[in-house]
């Protein structure tokens, strides 16, 4: 297994691996890489909300809406700058909601963060593969199959993410910057093409009646054109997808360089301003060309942008491969920051005994291995749940990283409101309005959305806070009654101790268990066999007598019923019923190397030890011997050793 391991993954890391520190300018093409992605998808969703309902009007209630998206912004960037200011350490709003509000509360802001991590997985490859069938749809003559192939695509994408950051993959490295940068650069160029083509008159608009379009509805009177004040949150709230990631740098504090918070706020205030380029622009781009989103997802509203700027042509169709690829290739680098995220969150929550403490520790190439396991398996389940769809998963989506921005800002307030300080009421101002506004984006993602998949996020928050702290109590459970025992627990309460081998037959594997319970030193030691076949039993002991191996004599203990595991529990109840003696069942295990040995030898030496676990002044102990290898030695002429 090992070996196989080593093939698979390559050769092992050490400790002394760990710690590699990120430069401002890569560690914003490494963080910010799942929050300027979501700009690829934010100012769709809120069409796909507006459009059914005022038809082309949405495209100017776009305006107003995306300019609240980016106060929004704007809050939610001094609330995590305070926040990447004062806690220095990876986590983000866990760590601000535990360090002000203790550990039991925290665990809102964890479930929070670990749905939004199982999320962004799903969202950000469902988006990506989007991205891709979009340039094929728009690129080529008849690309109608394509669509088929969105599920196994992403599921597949998921699955080689995990087996890459299995193999360790690092954050800290160019590659994974340089996804931002071509996002960053593709969309740059769209805007100022379209600029100039719109400043010339020559900037074509949508079909907004083509096949396969969202249905268009009809634009009312009133300034919000006939559209209700729910339909208009609920478009907000879809916009509010353009903000996840955000808290990607507060998460990820701990690979800057020093001084850390110093150059984890300004890395944020540039990500932010990046974003804000981005989504204004996405929208402006909407606004004027009409870009219309479509019923199964492709193509997107970016595509279409990109588009309808470059033209058709050579030159138009190089741009539009050009800004297509580094949108699903930021978008799977966006699914990526997950499996560094969500793993070293686990194993925060699990060093505070609110998840198992298997989370904490480091595989083969020092990644958190069960953390990037369980979060490929949820986040495959999701996909397959939602079809991977992008507004089926936006649903989910910002329910998590919203919670998470209110844990944050209601964290600071606490935090400042017990202090004095410079611009204390600022900060108080700031962080509450933040904690307050990121609330009320839950809410209204709660309700517009709870019949569109929102009611699981709904379910799933409390009883994964709950979940949580009952692992914690059962933890804490455990510490109290090892604190009670008495000084001294660890010494001896018999006078007597006896050791038992389980005798299957006479072989190496029972000479060495033999010989190990001779260096146990223990008042008696007795060789048993359980007789189930008397004939089989009557040829054992003749052979036992017979060979000069072993001077422990064997006795034969009937078992009639045939059920060795009860016969065993009597035996060892009889034994130790006194109270003053002690018994230690010795059960050779005999290993083989090869599949046939496997089959043709049962191993009961796992069901022995839960039979006779639970019986006070008893202990089983499992001894292992390679059978295949003492056969090996044996046939090349050399006596292996019992031990």
């Amino acid at each position: 297994m090992y070996r196989a391991k080593r093939r698979l993954l390559g050769a092992p890391l050490t400790t002394e691996s760990i710690g590699r520190k990120l430069g401002n300018r890569t560690a914003l093409g490494v963080l910010a890489s799942d929050c300027v992605s979501s700009s690829a998808y934010g100012s769709e969703e809120m069409l796909r909300v507006l459009v059914p309902v005022v038809g082309a009007a949405a495209f100017t209630l776009l305006m107003p809406l995306t300019g609240a998206i980016l106060l929004v912004l704007f809050l939610l960037t001094l609330c995590y700058s305070d926040v990447v200011t004062l806690y220095t350490r990876a986590g983000g709003s866990y760590v601000v909601a535990r360090e002000n509000f203790g550990p039991d509360v925290a665990q809102v802001a964890a479930v929070a963060l670990l749905v939004d991590y199982i999320v962004t997985v799903a969202v950000q490859v469902s988006a990506g593969t989007n991205a891709l069938i979009s340039l094929a749809h728009l690129a080529g003559d008849d690309w109608t199959g394509l669509d088929h192939l969105q599920l196994p695509v992403s599921a597949g994408v998921i699955v080689l993410l995990a087996f890459g950051n299995l193999r360790g993959i690092r954050e800290a490295g160019r590659m994974f910057a340089l996804p931002a940068y071509l996002f960053m650069t593709a969309v740059g160029l769209v805007l100022v093409v379209a600029a100039v083509r719109g400043l010339t008159g020559g900037l074509p608009h949508a079909d907004l009646k083509a096949a396969g379009v969202v249905p268009l509805g009809t634009p009312g009177d009133g300034w919000l054109y006939g559209a209700s004040l729910f339909i208009v949150l609920r478009s907000f709230a879809n916009g509010g997808s353009s903000l996840t990631g955000l808290e990607a740098i507060s998460n990820g504090i701990s690979a800057f360089r020093e001084p850390q918070g110093r150059n984890a706020r300004r890395t944020l205030v540039t990500m932010s301003c990046v974003l804000a380029v981005l989504v204004l622009g996405v929208s402006t781009m909407a606004h004027f060309t009409h870009a219309v989103p479509y019923t199964d997802g492709t193509p997107t509203v970016i595509a279409q942008e990109a588009h309808l700027a470059f033209g058709d042509g050579v030159p138009g169709t190089a741009g539009l491969v050009f800004v297509q690829l580094a949108t699903a290739l930021v978008l799977y680098t966006g699914a990526n920051t997950p499996f560094t995220g969500f793993p070293f969150l686990a194993s925060f929550v699990a060093q505070d005994r609110f998840l198992p403490r298997v989370l904490t520790r480091r595989g083969h190439r020092l990644a958190f291995s069960n953390g990037i396991i369980a979060l490929a398996v949820i986040s495959l389940a999701l996909l397959l749940a939602t079809g991977a769809s992008v507004d089926r998963l936006v649903a989910l989506y910002a329910i998590g990283v919203f919670t998470a921005f209110t844990m944050a800002g209601a964290g600071l307030t606490a935090y400042h409101l017990r202090r004095r300080e410079p611009l204390r009421r600022t900060k108080i101002t700031v962080n509450a309005l933040a904690a307050a506004i990121s609330a009320a984006v839950v809410l209204i993602f709660a309700v517009t959305k709870f019949t569109e998949g929102a009611w699981l996020v709904v379910v799933i928050f409390p009883l994964g806070v709950w979940v949580l702290m009952r692992i914690n109590r059962e933890y804490r459970r455990e510490a109290a009654v090892l604190q009670r025992l008495p000084t001294g627990a660890d010494r001896p309460r018999v006078r007597r101790h006896q050791v038992f081998v389980l005798v299957d037959s006479l072989d190496l594997a029972t000479l060495k268990a033999l010989r190990y319970a001779h260096e146990l030193r223990p008042d008696e030691t007795r060789a048993v066999h359980f007789a189930i076949d008397e004939t089989r039993a009557r040829h054992l002991s003749d052979v036992w007598e017979s060979t000069a191996a072993t001077s422990v004599a064997l006795e034969l203990v009937a078992c009639p019923d045939r059920r060795l595991r009860h016969a065993m529990r009597e035996l060892a109840v009889r034994t130790t019923r006194d109270g003053e003696t002690s018994l230690t069942v010795l059960v050779p295990r005999r290993l083989y190397a090869n599949a046939l040995g496997k089959v043709l030898h049962r191993g009961t030496g796992e069901a022995m030890a839960k039979a006779l676990g639970n019986l006070p002044h008893v202990a089983v102990t499992i001894l292992p011997f390679d059978v295949s290898r003492a056969l090996r030695e044996l046939e090349s002429g050399r006596t292996p050793p019992p031990d």
